[in-house]
């Protein structure tokens, strides 16, 4: 397992019940986890008090209960900072265990002593494309929210990376690829973290479980005579690490590389445990 075990002002201080209780800068939250089947005593203070707790409607979805917390404030990763708000579905503006794979391609990006040309997919609000442009390289973020890629910007501004070389695009992501494909662009890593289900700008239906392999099918397209890294994170049970490394094995068999797939989880600070937060896929060249 990859463990996210470089932040200083996020933790997961304990979980139980379905439930998490996390530390997110000077704010304690308490969200929902499907991981989280076990129950143990709740035994930290911050059960009783957080600043903000979701909570899950037995008919679907749910919503916030606030307690003193802000409408927006920041956490800090390293050189990285990011606006955090309470919104949709439990969410924050960011997955902290997706840390560990910034830290594994910035070095990547630092080592290889050349330009690099990312391509980010269902980027969210930019945790991996600021990583990956205050490594040095040049980022193409995508993804279908205008909301998200406005945060993203944001993101991008308060870490000091406004003039970065980045590329902002609201776009369905498989279209895109498809025209990049055509228009003969090239990159030398790509990075997508698809959701289980959603929606492209237009009403495009995305099923992570139909259309994972067609689009890293066509990702392969547009890879670089000499790749540096392919990346995929994927948060939907049914896909275990193997699968993401059979897909990965057999799409990029062409190149010089070799793949390696794992879960991804965050410490937990109360009993030294980790919890699981999904699986990363990690393909990386051999000949850097």
């Amino acid at each position: 397992m990859w463990i996210a075990d470089g932040w200083k002002e996020y933790e997961v201080i304990d979980c139980s019940g379905g439930e998490k209780l996390e530390r997110w800068g000077d704010y304690l939250l308490v969200r929902p986890d499907p991981q989280v089947i076990w129950n143990t005593k709740k035994e930290n203070e911050g059960w009783k008090h957080p600043n903000g707790h979701y909570h899950r409607s037995k008919k679907g979805g749910g919503e916030w209960e606030f307690f003193s917390l802000p409408k927006q404030w920041q956490i800090h990763y390293r050189d990285l900072i990011f606006h955090l708000k309470p919104f949709s579905f439990k969410h924050t503006g960011l997955f902290p265990e997706q840390a560990t794979n910034w830290d594994w391609f910035s070095a990547k990006i630092h080592s290889s002593n050349r330009p690099v040309k990312v391509l980010n997919l269902f980027a969210y609000t930019g945790g991996a494309t600021l990583a990956a442009a205050k490594a040095g390289a040049q980022v193409t973020h995508v993804d279908a929210s205008k909301g998200m890629v406005s945060w993203a910007k944001e993101n991008a501004a308060a870490s000091g990376l406004s003039d970065a070389p980045i590329r902002w695009l609201v776009d369905d992501c498989m279209k895109f690829v498809e025209r990049e494909i055509r228009r003969g662009n090239r990159y030398d890593a790509v990075i997508m973290d698809p959701p289980s289900y959603g929606r492209g700008p237009k009403g495009e239906i995305w099923k992570i479980e139909d259309a994972i392999h067609p689009l890293i099918q066509k990702c392969a397209q547009l890879l670089s005579k000499e790749p540096l890294f392919f990346l995929i994170n994927s948060y939907t049970t049914g896909l275990a690490p193997a699968v993401l490394s059979y897909m990965l094995e057999t799409e990029l068999k062409q190149f010089h590389g070799h793949v390696n797939s794992q879960e991804i989880g965050l410490p937990v600070s109360s009993n030294g445990l980790v919890l699981p937060c999904g699986a990363s896929g990690r393909w990386e060249c051999d000949y850097v």
